[in-house]
């Protein structure tokens, strides 16, 4: 009798869903970014040193000024080597809460811009989407840009945050490289994995996330890791993304890595991917030396192939052609 019930609400909620396309997209749009300008734990506090900005652009989707917060940690890069990170977070709380992460990949050698889309943290308040989540990186990316010509710049994204990540790197041109972490193929694949995703949700679903077909068009390398524990983000989707990718790239499974911390128990992995697929030099060791730390695949997932050389600047993008409520992701 419960299981029949549980069937019984789940497809009164598919037929629901059905019902009013506004009320749906409003829906989820909530359930997908949730987003909130509360920090995560005691994150607000890890913020500290790090500089405050403030990205003001108009926007093309409904012509009002839209008003981003974000944090910067590194200062003014001194060389070109310098490399320079825009990171974009996932779903649930504000940019506070990716404090220990900026510092981490701060650690690997990068200095790191992370924003608020609309709606999170101290940014313009409104209810994001799949369209105005993209634009906000895009006007980031274009910010960076015009502060830090010179360096070698490189998009991040986290879970949802990587699916952002994925849609710039396919439109812009001047990025290094990309990084995607604990991140899926599309929304109606993580739907379809969880308890009830047999049932059809998939024709209802109107912030799709569709980076299975975005990563295609990118022409920059590719850094896919994934935590094998993750338990809301399946690393097969993780997998699978990375073997849609048409650029030199490299996938990274990290042992015990779940969908929040695989970038700090793998940070080893991380100094060794980035050394191999971006020819990044190791802040942590000697001027001269290589890191020489392994990189390990789990043995349920086909080892990636070895990374190809990274492309010139001017060949990349040419030859790179060729109703479960969801948990923060």
């Amino acid at each position: 009798m419960k299981s029949w019930s549980l069937l019984a609400s789940a497809t009164a909620l598919v037929a629901l869903l059905a019902g009013g396309c506004s009320t749906l997209d409003e829906r989820q749009r909530e359930w997908i970014f949730q987003p909130s300008d509360r920090s995560w734990g005691n994150s607000e506090s890890l913020t500290e040193g790090m500089d405050h900005v403030w990205i003001d652009y108009k926007s093309n989707i409904n012509g009002e000024t839209v008003r981003l917060h974000g944090l910067w940690l590194g200062g003014e890069p001194e060389t070109a080597d310098t490399p320079v990170l825009l990171y974009l977070h996932g779903a649930k709380y504000n940019v506070s809460g990716s404090a220990p992460r900026m510092r981490r990949m701060h650690e690997l050698g990068f200095s790191v811009l992370a924003i608020d889309y609309r709606g999170f943290g101290k940014s313009t308040k409104a209810l994001p989407s799949e369209e105005s989540a993209r634009e906000d990186a895009r006007a980031a990316w274009t910010w960076l840009a015009a502060r830090h010509p010179q360096q070698h710049r490189y998009i991040f994204g986290h879970s949802l945050g990587g699916a952002i990540g994925i849609d710039l790197a396919a439109h812009v041109q001047d990025e290094s490289g990309t990084i995607v972490e604990s991140t899926f193929t599309s929304i109606a694949d993580v739907v379809s994995s969880f308890k009830w995703g047999w049932l059809p949700f998939g024709p209802f679903i109107t912030q799709r996330f569709q980076a299975i077909d975005r990563v295609k068009d990118i022409g920059a390398p590719l850094l896919v890791v994934h935590g094998d524990a993750d338990s809301l983000i399946n690393p097969t989707l993780g997998k699978k993304l990375y073997d849609a990718a048409t650029v030199p790239k490299q996938f990274v499974l990290v042992q015990g890595g779940s969908h929040h911390n695989a970038n700090s128990i793998g940070q080893a992995q991380y100094r060794s991917a980035l050394s191999q697929l971006f020819r990044m030099k190791d802040p942590s060791v000697a001027s001269g030396a290589a890191a020489t730390v392994e990189v390990k695949v789990a043995p349920a997932l086909t080892p990636p192939p070895s990374a190809a050389p990274v492309l010139p600047a001017a060949k990349r993008k040419t030859q790179a052609q060729a109703p479960m409520q969801p948990q923060a992701i």
